[in-house]
């Protein structure tokens, strides 16, 4: 594996943009199928789910590359970046002006990005774990998923927007701890891609997640489930770069302080964001009504 941090990032930004676009896409076209019509059908006759899905295809392949150049570590937390972008889109698309508060928020999100980037510098590690190092992290990674999923199922709207956006973003952490091995496996001929248990379980967690994701769009604005993928994502594949693929921060002392605050700066400012946005959308919402009664 390569280590070039910078065209690594430069990847992980493009994949947050092109994320970003999908995930908007994808959450109107899932919001205008009632909850009691089939989900899947609905979507696959939808230009503009398809329009997010390649969107996503896209975005999936330069997280590939950045994951080729760089560090679990470093590419995931990047990611979260999709909802710097995709503020502007859906302010655009809903017809109303950026606040100087979500201005801020964003700032400060990039900031958080950018300590996380330069004073954690996260490392490499290996990609050659055994699967005996992988039972027990992933045991654990997937009793909460189905926990997540079982408790948004009996939820109502806005919580289980929340419960399945996490299941889908910790389904795509666990693939994208995996990626990196499965994609050197295409040296070795495509015969070792095929029979590897890595691959399967890549293709496995992409699917459902997906599937999840369009659940929780489905349920909910795109506030109430975009920013808790976006956090669960990084968060679980830096669990398994740090367990089981043995990468590291450099940070030590007070750079570690730092980048522990620059994460909860992430945190905090995704979800800012993510209110800040629903808060919009009702309103945008409430106007032609009103005009409407007049």
């Amino acid at each position: 594996m390569s280590n070039h941090p910078v065209a690594s990032i430069i990847c992980a930004l493009i994949a947050a943009l092109l994320f970003a676009v999908a995930a908007v896409a994808q959450q109107r076209a899932a919001a205008a199928v009632a909850e009691g019509d089939a989900l899947i059908g609905a979507l696959i006759r939808n230009p503009r789910w398809w329009a997010g899905l390649v969107g996503d295809a896209g975005g999936y392949g330069m997280q590939v590359v950045a994951l080729a150049l760089g560090a679990v570590l470093l590419v995931q937390p990047i990611l979260v970046s999709s909802l710097v972008f995709a503020l502007p889109l859906a302010a655009r698309l809903n017809g109303r002006r950026i606040t100087g508060r979500e201005m801020g928020m964003a700032v400060a999100l990039t900031a958080g990005l950018a300590c996380f980037v330069v004073i954690g510098d996260p490392t490499e590690g290996k990609t050659t774990a055994p699967l005996h190092d992988w039972i027990v992290p992933m045991g654990v990674l997937l009793v909460l998923i189905v926990a997540a999923v079982i408790a948004g199922l009996r939820s109502g709207p806005a919580p289980r927007a929340l419960l399945l956006g996490v299941a889908s973003g910790s389904l795509y952490g666990v693939a994208a701890a995996l990626t990196s091995y499965v994609s050197g496996l295409f040296e070795h001929g495509f015969g070792h891609v095929l029979t590897s248990w890595q691959t399967w379980t890549l293709v496995a967690a992409g699917i459902t997640g997906v599937y999840l994701q369009q659940l929780a769009f489905q349920a909910g604005p795109l506030s109430a489930s975009l920013p808790t993928v976006m956090i669960a994502e990084p968060l679980v594949a830096a669990f398994l770069g740090r367990t089981v693929l043995d990468e590291r921060l450099q940070a030590h002392g007070f750079g570690l302080v730092i980048t522990g605050i620059a994460v909860l700066v992430m945190c905090v400012t995704a979800v800012g964001l993510s209110r800040s946005q629903a808060q919009a959308g009702a309103v945008t919402a409430e106007e032609p009504a009103q005009s409407v009664a007049r």
